[in-house]
């Protein structure tokens, strides 16, 4: 599934930590905003641990689940193009 996640963090190490911990999951298309095509369980984990790293008071995180639908709708204007399934993976 796609999911988009955005993040607003106060602290800069907080900050690093919460971007260190998305790029393993998905793409960043703004500076603080990824898209992840991932799974349900990936999801939980990123949130399990994206929850240990923020502060309830001070950060925010947001997840967007896009439905198939709905990605289709996706419009970019300018550069960049949506996150997808490569076509090969190399194991």
């Amino acid at each position: 599934m796609l999911v988009i996640i955005s993040y607003d963090v106060a602290d800069d190490k907080r900050r690093a930590k919460i971007a260190n911990l998305l790029e393993n999951y998905g793409t960043r298309v703004q500076y603080s905003v990824f898209e992840c095509l991932i799974e349900k369980e990936q999801l939980e984990e990123i949130k399990q641990l994206a929850d240990e790293i923020i502060s309830h008071s001070e950060d925010s995180l947001r997840y967007y689940i896009i439905c198939e639908d709905c990605r289709k709708k996706i419009n970019i204007m300018g550069t960049g193009e949506i996150t997808s399934d490569p076509d090969f993976y190399i194991v």
